[in-house]
């Protein structure tokens, strides 16, 4: 792989983190450089790995989700050498952004865990943040793995009614 092919893989990445006011995932991000047949998974992975490495992207782990963000290095490097970016590129990613940013952000904002705790239950974690806010989180205990998955579930499925109903009935 040629350091100029790297360099710009490396430079859609942190423009697309740069284009938006929320964290995105590395699937998220891959599925979008992978479908425009960029590049392929395993240079991709080398980006994400020297971008961390080098101190541009943030990660941050919440369940099986891994938030990427954009580190002030990352910001500098975009402005210094984010020209290299080509039009038809940029103009790619808006679109992207443009057509999927309101899935992409609720896929970062709403969060549902689950996990087994010391005494033989499971605890669902449900959380939902806006702009980096946390706006509600919610821990429920119950008896057994099955309940605490379709809590999960159904917090993804249903989180806006919920919040509302919570809203509701506590203002």
């Amino acid at each position: 792989m040629d350091q100029t092919s790297l360099e710009l893989y490396k430079l859609i990445v942190l423009h697309m983190l740069d284009r938006v006011d929320f964290p995105l995932t590395r699937s998220q991000i891959s599925d979008f450089i992978l479908e425009k047949e960029y590049t392929n998974y395993m240079t991709l992975q080398e980006v994400f790995a020297e971008l961390l490495e080098g101190g541009y992207l943030e990660e941050n782990t919440i369940g099986n989700r891994t938030l990427l963000t954009l580190t002030e290095e990352g910001r500098q490097i975009l402005e210094f050498r984010g020209h290299v970016i080509g039009s038809a590129i940029r103009e790619d990613v808006a679109a992207f952004l443009t057509q999927n940013k309101l899935q992409l952000k609720n896929e970062v904002s709403i969060q549902a865990r689950y996990y087994q705790t010391t005494g033989r239950e499971y605890a669902a974690d449900l959380i939902a943040k806006d702009n980096g806010s946390t706006l509600v989180s919610i821990t429920l205990t119950v008896p057994t793995e099955e309940i605490a998955a379709g809590i999960c579930e159904n917090w993804r499925r249903n989180n806006e009614e919920i919040y509302q109903y919570l809203i509701d009935k506590l203002f």
